[in-house]
């Protein structure tokens, strides 16, 4: 990156729109993860429901169902029709569904709403990934997307560590989190301004990249399968973390909010380091460094029986973790033409919580049948997989390039 490149991006900071992005950001990937350390209260509080180990367990990942199918279909919305609007909806229904575990009467009726959740979800995800593309190009775009992830990292952070703080109280407190949208939703409204048609087809007849690759969808589709199966892999810490440490004999509440609290926290200082390790390191190298962090703190969690492992492991794979993220969102935005970023967006979402979604039902029946720590080293094989498959993106990405090369006098 240029000392020029540098500058622009670092401007960033000061672009109305940015802020407006930032705050939607931190709504996202880890609002589904705030409950969490509400989960062994909230099973204890329904108690009487033949069905609550299973539908508190299924509340964390239950707006993934949704979003699976709703997330797609809002991007191809958000293409036709335009972005901003999506962006606005989005936030009211997060905000009037993800509130409403703190007055209804029924773990039913609360699993309808965190279903209902998903749709909120599904909308700011297409809408807000698809503006980064349409805002920015280059050095700004990776800049962008790595302080994207950081915001929901430090958003992860306040959500879920007020939860834990709070959830020791009353475990329908942390719903209340939801409510907090309300304050920033006129800075979103005013900010964000719908991109201009024309420019966009302007941008795509006059720029190669802007007409993505000639093999996009099939590439795009390996990188859905990665950015599922890195997902899968990593939302078992809060599905599962609390009922881990419960075992262990350990204030579940509060050293859930502490672990997830810690991880959040080292992947928004991760996320920040995307745009400067990328220009050196390309999609693959980021990759196998953030794979190799991922990997190596699942491989320390069976060792949390001493207290000092679970903040080193949490650190571990909130760091790899959120530096992957940021690659997956930039590979994908440079795959697909500027007419389908909003398909884009939406379709990484989708993937997104796929993963999340899958993750419960898998990882509780490894657990049962051959514990916490078999499962974390199965995690370990999963991730090679992930680098093999972004290895395959990666690899056609850098043929294409080496033609374009060649093809310019």
């Amino acid at each position: 990156m240029s000392t020029g490149e540098a500058a622009d991006s670092g401007s960033l900071w000061r672009e109305p729109r940015v802020l407006a992005l930032l705050l939607a950001a931190s709504l996202t990937v880890m609002a589904n993860a705030t409950i969490s350390p509400a989960l062994p209260g909230l099973q204890r509080m329904f108690g009487d429901n033949p069905n609550a180990a299973l539908l508190t367990r299924l509340l964390v990942p239950a707006p993934s169902i949704v979003v699976i199918f709703a997330a797609p279909l809002a991007g191809l919305w958000a293409d036709r029709y335009g972005k901003r609007p999506l962006l606005l909806a989005g936030i009211v229904i997060f905000i009037l569904t993800g509130s409403a575990g703190l007055y209804l009467p029924s773990l039913e009726a609360v699993f309808a709403s965190r279903l209902a959740l998903g749709i909120g979800v599904a909308f700011i995800m297409s809408a807000q990934i698809a503006l980064v593309g349409d805002y920015f190009k280059g050095a700004r775009r990776s800049a962008m997307v790595g302080m994207e992830i950081s915001a929901r990292n430090v958003g992860a952070f306040l959500f879920i560590v007020t939860a834990g703080l709070i959830a020791g109280f009353n475990a329908r407190l942390p719903f209340a989190i939801y409510l907090l949208p309300i304050l920033f939703l006129p800075v979103v409204a005013k900010a964000i301004v719908e991109p201009r048609r024309e420019d966009d087809a302007g941008d795509a007849k006059g720029h190669a990249s802007e007409k993505g690759h000639p093999a996009w969808p099939v590439l795009f589709a390996v990188l859905f399968l990665a950015q599922m199966m890195v997902n899968m892999t990593f939302f078992i810490m809060p599905t599962q973390l609390p009922f881990y440490l419960d075992h262990m004999g350990y204030d579940a509440a509060r050293m859930t909010g502490f672990g997830l609290g810690v991880m959040s926290l080292a992947g928004a200082a991760s996320a920040l380091q995307f745009r400067r390790l990328h220009p050196s390191l390309g999609f693959f190298g980021v990759c196998v460094i953030s794979c190799g962090m991922f990997a190596a703190g699942f491989a320390l969690l069976p060792q949390a029986q001493s207290i000092v492992m679970l903040p080193i492991a949490a650190i571990l794979i909130g760091a790899g973790y959120a530096l992957t993220m940021p690659n997956f969102v930039s590979m994908a935005l440079g795959l697909v033409p500027a007419a389908r970023r909003g398909f884009a967006g939406g379709a990484l979402a989708a993937a997104i919580f796929l993963g999340q979604f899958i993750s419960p039902f898998a990882s509780q029946a490894m657990i049962e049948a051959h514990g916490f720590g078999w499962t974390y080293t199965l995690i370990s094989m999963i991730v090679a997989v992930c680098v093999g498959l972004m290895l395959l993106v990666t690899a056609s990405e850098r043929v294409m390039k080496s033609r374009r090369s060649l093809a310019q006098p």
